[in-house]
Order: structure tokens, then sequence, then C-alpha cells
């Protein structure tokens, strides 16, 4: 009742009441804050003002509070009244910080109707805003002052009851600081577990990440792979028609040696037909040289036969001089100047011998005929005196081949030495 009281009057100051829990004694910590100059009693009605210092252990909060507990307490909803912690100026973790608090005008608690027995002893308590007690002080009354406090008289039974209530709260106190002991070390070890966990946190977000980015490489090496797969099968479609190019070049290197063996016989058997034309080359430039020397001598014969064909031409020319002038000259005058004698050249100068000094002698002969008999020297064809000119000159030149290039008459009886004249001039 007295509880309830306290809190709707602390509630008339605040907007709201402080966070509170229902965890046990045992799971405090409460050596985190610690409460400095704690009186033995405090006069009700007055201002409190409360010292603590904050410690490393501990990190303030907005919602931190102090608040008045009864000894014996078991939670922290158990408390009087309350004023909220002020954050300290100073917000680094790795020093103690001195704080204080002021509870001002309790006058709730000097009246007996709101409190216990002014024989009831009191603490300050920090509780942080997750409602977690950090800090404990020492126990404390709320007495009256009087006029006789200077000397207090009190009974042996007072002073029994007054030391057996000392010996509970040292006794509590033991058990306080064992508790606090113990906390302090589950304190250490859930810290430990907590650096763990933390670590552990930290290991597996690191794992995540690992893993995320191993996911990311992992994809990256299928697509990769995929691609490999599909290059593979490329450079196999490739290699097998590389074997086929292979095969088939094999089988035309085979077929390519096979001719290039048959080329080499062909080549030795030419080879051996070199030779052969060779030694005929050699036989044939010999012939050559042969029919060389012969060629010269046959065209020193031909300028020789020319020559005398030269001769024999204007002696033909003077002959049919002869046969225009016969049918006006008497038959005994022309038979006179057909008998002068006609030279012949040296039969000696000549490879073959003179072709032409037969038919010169019987051109010579004929002539003497003309003149009395007309008759043919070649044929011995006659014709009568009175007989024209051009009759008899037609047989005589039929029987006569005369030269193109120089027109040189020869007896067509001799038409390879003809021939042969002709083709000296095709040399010339």
């Amino acid at each position: 009742m007295g509880a309830e009281l306290s809190k709707t009057s602390t509630m008339d100051e605040t907007s709201d009441e402080p966070p509170t829990s229902a965890v046990l004694l045992d799971n405090c910590h409460f050596s985190q804050v610690i409460f400095n100059n704690v009186d033995k009693f405090y006069v009700p009605g007055g201002d409190i003002t409360c010292y603590y210092t904050l410690t490393q252990n501990i990190v303030p909060r907005g919602k931190d509070w102090v608040g008045i507990f009864r000894v014996g307490w078991k939670t922290t909803r158990e408390y009087y009244t309350f004023m909220w912690a002020p954050l300290p100026s100073d917000a680094r973790s790795d020093t103690a910080v001195q704080q204080q608090i002021q509870f001002k005008g309790l006058l709730c608690l000097s009246e007996a109707y709101y409190l216990p027995k002014d024989d009831e002893y009191y603490q300050f308590c920090y509780v942080d805003q997750d409602g977690v007690v950090r800090g404990a002080s020492v126990p404390f009354q709320f007495r009256a002052e009087t006029e006789d406090d200077i000397l207090v008289v009190t009974t042996q039974g007072e002073v029994e009851e007054v030391e057996l209530q000392n010996k509970n709260l040292r006794k509590e106190n033991e058990e306080l600081k064992a508790n606090c002991a113990s906390l302090e070390k589950q304190n250490i070890n859930l810290e430990k577990e907590l650096n763990k966990m933390q670590e552990l946190q930290n290991s597996l977000e690191s794992l995540r990440s690992n893993t995320e980015k191993l996911e990311l490489e992992l994809n990256s090496l299928k697509k990769e792979n995929k691609q490999l797969k599909e290059l593979d099968d490329c450079r196999e479609a490739e290699l097998h028609q590389l074997k086929e190019q292979i095969q088939n070049v094999t089988s035309d290197k085979e077929r390519l040696e096979t001719r290039l063996k048959t080329a080499l016989d062909h080549m030795d058997q030419l080879q051996s037909q070199v030779l052969n034309y060779e030694k005929e080359v050699e036989n044939l430039s010999l012939m050559d040289r042969d029919k060389t020397e012969q060629l010269e001598s046959l065209k020193e014969e031909n300028r020789q036969l020319r020559a005398i064909g030269t001769q024999q031409k204007r002696r033909e020319d003077e002959l049919l001089r002869h046969l225009a002038q016969a049918e006006e000259v008497s038959s005994f005058s022309v038979a006179s100047q057909a008998q002068a004698p006609i030279p012949s050249p040296e039969v000696g100068r000549f490879l073959f011998g003179n072709p032409y000094c037969a038919a010169g002698a019987k051109l010579g002969a004929g002539a003497a005929d003309l003149v009395s008999i007309r008759k043919c020297p070649t044929c011995d064809e006659v014709f009568p005196e009175d007989s024209e000119t051009s009759q008899y000159e037609a047989p005589v030149q039929s029987h006569v081949l005369k030269c193109p290039v120089c027109s040189e008459i020869f007896e067509k009886s001799n038409k390879q030495v003809f021939d042969d004249h002709v083709f000296c001039h095709g040399l010339e």
C-alpha cells in the first residue's frame, strides 16, 4: 500500500514511470555503479543528495534512474520513489565518472501512514533503462531529529533487537557481496561469451559475405565453364575437321609420293634419253659441221655454176639472135658461124662435174643444124625449113628450166641441179 502511494506521488513529479523488470536479485550487477558518502540516517522531509560513481563497465543511457528501495526487495518494481539519472558530460567509457542526484522534499516519507516504522532500512539502487540493477548502496534509515538525539536511552531489548538487525544486515550484506562477486564472475563470463558471440557474429557476417562472393564467383565460373564447354565443342569439331584434313593431306601426300616416284623414274628415263640425245646431238653436230662444210662447198660450186650459167645464158641469147637472123642469112653463112668453137669450162673445178658441159655441146652442135634442117637438140625433132621460128622455139624451151631468180636456163633432165641452184638462192 505504501509503495503504491509513493509511486503515485512520484508520478506527480514525472510524466512516466521508470522502466522496471521482474528480474530477480541474482541476475543484477551491483559493482558497475558505486554509491559514496551514504549517511546512516536521513531526516524525513529534507533534501537527500545521493553520490555515486559510474565505472567503466557501464554505459549510461537516457532512461537510467536511481530509486530508494527497502532492504529485502526482490525486484525493481518494489521501489518507493525514484529520480532520473542525469547523463554524464564526459561520455567516455574507459574512465570512472562521479555523479550526484538530489531527492527533494520527501515529506511523504516522514509520515507513518506512508512509510513503515522508523526502524526500517532503505538503500539507493541504480537501475538502467532495461530494469536491471547496476549498483546498490549500504542501508540507511529515515529518522526525525529530536531534542534528545545527543543522548539516546534504549532498553536492553531494543539493543538486542538492533544488534539482531545489524547481524541480519551484515549477513545480508555478506550474502549481497557474495552474490555480487558471483554476479561479477557471471558478468565476466557473460561478457566473454558475448564477445565470443560477437566474434561469431562477425565471423558469420564475414562468412556470409564470403559466401555471397563465392556464389558470385561460382556463377561466374559456371558461365565461364559453359562458355568453355561450348568452346571445347567447337574445338572438337575443328579438331575432327583437322583430322579429316590431315587424312586427306596424308592421302594426297601418298598419292603425290607415288606420282613423285613415277616422275623420278620418268626423269631417270628422261635423263637417260637426254644422255642419248646429247650423244645424238653431238653426232648431229658433227654431221652438221660436215653438212656445213658441204654447204660451203656447194655454195662455192653454186657460185661457179652461176658464173657458168651466166656465160651459158649469154651464149643462149647469142644463139637466139643467130636463130632470128637465120631467116635472112644464107644457110651456108649461118652454118659457118654456127660451127665456131664454144669454149667449155674446166671440168675438174667442180665437186660433181659440170652438168652444163654436155648441154652446151649439144646446143652448139644443134645451132649448126638449125640453119639447115631445124632439128631440136634435145629430142631430135625435125622441123621444115619453111616453119616459123615460134613453132621451133616452143619445143626447144619445153625441154629447159628457167631460174625464177636469175633467169638461168637448165635442161629438164638436170632437175636436181636446178633445185640445188634455186636452194642456193634461198641461202643467200
